[in-house]
């Protein structure tokens, strides 16, 4: 199934501004405020993030992340680890050295006493040669149809891709992308989600109009409707949703910037495949040039 209810999310302790992501991540700029601050501000919207979903029903597994060693941009680790129906987790290269140290055999672990974990596919060794794959920040999954829609970047190599798609049965759907101007989008999910019924995607940050027709088209023959944003929405974090289970209805889970800079139509779209759920993310956006859908790790394993 496309959506679950299950989500893992890592609660950060030293969450501040990463100058090795801020090297290709546009979106992400250092705050005024002094480092204490920054990381009491996003852990408060944490929390009340985490809250907002759990009262809705979502099974949600924090985990406490740790001083040592330093990681932070923990708190978005849908980047180093995905799940999936077939009981196969994947760990992923990683493009900054801090980064990389996110990938924590404990995490799944603990997740294996809830969860059947049958096996896990590293492919952190592509980091020797300077290639990665930022999990499913780098790609957004049409598990449904099995497709692996990806944009290029320093972060996403084809290779790489590839030898995803390979091992979990996806098709890689794979085009460029960019910002109003002209700098490769650093992560597909920032300009792209897609749920059971609709795909939401800028693709006015599609500059070759083949590969934008090529997008369109694999979108249709898919069946789900289309919700297009532009690239002020995208910039804004519109791009980075997540549809998600709920306890009785579906949920279309987003940050409070994404929702404010939607327009009347494409909520009323949304709003046909769930309840539109926001929370204030403003530190965690700024900071760390991720929103609501990079914080949650989305577990499509089986239940023990």
């Amino acid at each position: 199934m496309q959506i679950t209810r299950h989500i893992l999310m890592i609660r950060p302790v030293d969450f501040k501004f990463n100058p090795q992501t801020a090297e290709n991540n546009k979106f992400q700029s250092q705050a005024a405020a002094g480092i204490d601050s920054v990381q009491q501000r996003a852990l408060a919207e944490f929390d009340g993030f985490a809250a907002t979903l759990r009262r809705e029903g979502v099974d949600v597994t924090v985990v406490d992340d740790t001083f040592e060693p330093e990681t932070p941009d923990s708190i978005f680790p849908n980047n180093w680890v995905s799940f999936h129906e077939d009981g196969r987790a994947y760990m992923y290269p990683m493009f900054s050295e801090n980064r990389r140290r996110e990938r924590r055999p404990d995490i799944l672990d603990q997740l294996a006493t809830k969860f059947r974990l049958e096996s896990v596919e590293d492919l952190s060794n592509f980091e020797n040669t300077a290639r990665y794959l930022e999990g499913t920040g780098s790609m957004v999954l049409d598990r449904d149809n099995k497709i692996a829609y990806a944009c290029r970047s320093v972060r996403t190599d084809t290779e790489v891709l590839q030898d995803f798609c390979t091992r979990a049965g996806y098709r890689p759907v794979i085009f460029s992308a960019q910002d109003a101007s002209g700098y490769p989008v650093y992560h597909t999910n920032v300009m792209m989600c897609v749920g059971d019924g609709f795909v939401l995607s800028c693709f006015d940050a599609i500059p070759d109009a083949g590969e934008r027709e090529q997008l369109i088209g694999v979108i249709r023959s898919t069946g789900k409707e289309i919700i297009a944003i532009g690239l002020d929405q995208m910039n804004r974090f519109a791009g980075n949703m997540l549809q998600i289970q709920g306890r009785q209805e579906k949920l279309i889970v987003m940050s409070q910037q994404a929702f404010q800079s939607l327009l009347p139509a494409q909520t009323g779209i949304l709003e046909k495949y769930g309840k539109i759920i926001y929370a204030p993310l403003h530190t965690i956006e700024t900071n760390g040039g991720g929103s609501a859908r990079c914080m949650l790790a989305e577990i499509h394993l089986p239940e023990n």
